[in-house]
């Protein structure tokens, strides 16, 4: 399987982190160019998008110009994010390009929906929460555990 891990660096990029070793595979990873990243991401094949991200539209079209990109080249069976808004072009254009996407909601947003969650739970195949009480928030999602 190849797999497309796409997420901010920091607390997303360390939740996604115990996923790839689960899972395995060939593995592509997208987030942003900090220490925290390429520490923890060293030997592996990293894209580095544009931030800020959703809330700032110049560089969502970059990251969106850059999804199309990678998801060519890459050619991913599944993307995972945990978010943040990097994750967003990914998951719009994941069955364009014939991936199906897994959305992890973050750990630490227990009673209120996060942005990068509400832009991607339409377009998600799965949607994963951590907490129970976080099922409220997204009907259709499946509780999977905190992952750290």
């Amino acid at each position: 399987m190849r797999y497309l891990f796409v997420g901010s660096s920091g607390g997303h990029l360390a939740q996604m982190i115990p996923l790839a070793k689960v899972v395995g595979g060939t593995q592509h990873w997208v987030t942003f160019d900090t220490p925290d990243a390429q520490s923890k991401l060293k030997g592996e094949s990293v894209t580095y998008g544009h931030y800020p991200t959703t809330r700032n539209l110049p560089n969502l079209l970059r990251n969106w110009r850059q999804a199309r990109s990678v998801l060519t080249q890459f050619k991913p069976q599944v993307i995972v994010s945990t978010g943040a808004g990097i994750a967003v072009p990914y998951f719009w254009l994941a069955h364009r390009h014939g991936a199906r996407s897994v959305y992890v909601e973050v750990v630490d947003r227990v009673t209120t929906r996060t942005l990068t969650g509400r832009l991607v739970y339409p377009f998600a195949d799965l949607f994963l929460v951590q907490w129970p009480q976080q099922q409220v928030l997204y009907p259709q999602s499946r509780l999977l555990g905190p992952v750290i």
